[in-house]
């Protein structure tokens, strides 16, 4: 016997109407890649949609390029882990969300990008890649392998 799920509404803080719907439609997954890589932005911002287009990317799939640890700000956590990647040499992060994705989903896009990032122009031919991809997994940072 299949258990029915009621519909609920109720009013947030700013006073719109949540109702199951809303709430569901508003999940977003969200992740980070901190890579280095010595083209500039431009060079970057320029080679990914080419980039997405070969890993077919979900089209709505958010990007954001970061260049410079110091330059992300916000969350105290996510800032940490950014010093700590400037510490290695890290100079660029891909902050990625995805409408209606869970964590993992996103962090596993980032994983494909930076991995035909790394298969594009933007590397030389046996350049070493240096990077993580991180999403909050239970309220902590996991590092994706």
């Amino acid at each position: 016997m299949k258990k029915e799920i009621k519909s609920y509404s109720f009013i947030d803080r700013e006073g719109n109407k949540v109702t199951r719907d809303s709430h569901i439609a508003k999940k977003v997954g969200k992740a980070y890649g901190f890579f280095y890589c010595n083209a500039s932005k431009q060079e970057v911002e320029t080679e990914l949609p080419t980039i997405r287009k070969l890993v077919k990317t979900p089209s709505q799939l958010e990007l954001s390029l970061i260049e410079g640890m110091d330059n992300i700000r916000g969350n105290e956590r996510l800032t940490a882990l950014a010093q700590e990647a400037k510490q290695d040499g890290i100079n660029y992060m891909l902050q990625a969300s995805y409408p209606n994705g869970t964590n993992r989903d996103t962090a596993d896009e980032v994983a494909s990008i930076l991995s035909q990032a790394y298969q594009s122009p933007l590397y030389k031919t046996n350049a070493p890649f240096n990077g993580a991809i991180v999403y909050e997994e239970k309220g902590k940072y996991i590092f994706r392998d």
